[in-house]
């Protein structure tokens, strides 16, 4: 099949995708959970049965904002919210037990601050430059061009980027916050991405040892040797996210929701973004030379 026949398209939608967690991005920003900013865990035990709808909208009305709800036990709940001084949380308990018509018993009660600050964030970024960096190295000595090394970890920074952008939407429309998951997934994503598409790299080098050809021709036969595989390798995490994301509980919902969209990326740019812009370059560098 002509994959390559279609690259601009794969390029054109790669595009759409990030100018639209652009657009989110600088209109609304990110949502900054807990663990960027501090805040205050509260447990409670309840005794009666409660409504989580009921407990978010109750703490709503207390203008706290809320990050997260887990039913931790028997009529036993665990929110992370706002920074909540002390004075303040007397108002906290006899509101929920007067609006819910139900007692309630303190489990816990802990003010903490941010778990990632900025110096965190500096040695996070420093680290993906880094390992950008080398990554890059590293698949240009293995395939004897440059070409593919840049090629790859610009496939690899789209996937974050759709990531990110998502989040951005995300958090808008459905009050997805950024916290210490979300940078762990965003990382192991990056590895999947990468993974990926060396796999493909590594079967246009094996067709080019074999068979020869132009780039394209490499290109359209590597991409379907190793699409049934990708696809069936992709589809089992698909699957196990899927339902983390649907059955999981609260805390996890998010992190589940980042590894299913960065799969969903990382699966799509390995033929779709990386292959077309090695085509294209390699297209590119050929005509200069010609003309």
């Amino acid at each position: 099949m002509n994959w390559m026949k279609y690259r601009l398209l794969y390029l054109a939608i790669s595009a759409v995708a990030i100018g639209a967690g652009i657009f989110g991005l600088l209109t609304w920003g990110l949502r900054i959970g807990i663990d960027f900013k501090g805040g205050t865990i509260l447990e409670y035990r309840f005794e009666e049965p409660v409504k989580e709808e009921d407990l978010k909208r109750f703490v709503g009305a207390l203008d706290l904002e809320l990050s997260s709800l887990e039913k931790t036990g028997e009529n036993a709940y665990t929110m992370r919210i706002s920074n909540l001084e002390p004075e303040r949380k007397g108002i906290v308990e006899p509101f929920l037990e007067r609006n819910l018509e139900n007692n309630l018993e303190e489990l816990r009660y802990e003010s903490v601050g941010p778990s990632i600050g900025p110096d965190l964030i500096k040695k996070t970024l420093y680290a993906m430059g880094i390992s950008a960096v080398l990554i890059l190295l590293w698949v240009a000595i293995q395939f004897r061009s440059f070409k593919f090394g840049v090629s790859a970890v610009l496939a690899m920074f789209h996937d974050s980027m759709i990531l990110v952008g998502s989040f951005a939407l995300l958090g808008h429309f459905f009050g997805a916050e950024i916290d210490f998951l979300f940078v762990t997934a965003v990382l192991t994503i990056l590895s999947f991405s990468v993974h990926d598409t060396i796999v493909v790299y590594d079967r246009i080098r094996e067709t080019r040892k074999k068979v020869g050809g132009s780039m394209t021709e490499m290109a359209n036969m590597a991409v379907s040797q190793t699409m049934v595989r990708s696809l069936n390798n992709s589809f089992t995490i698909i699957f196990m996210l899927a339902a983390l994301l649907l059955l999981g509980g609260e805390t996890i919902k998010w992190f589940a929701a980042a590894l299913l969209i960065g799969t969903i990326a990382g699966t799509y740019s390995s033929p779709f973004v990386a292959v077309p812009i090695l085509v294209t370059w390699d297209e590119l560098q050929k005509k200069i030379k010609r003309s």
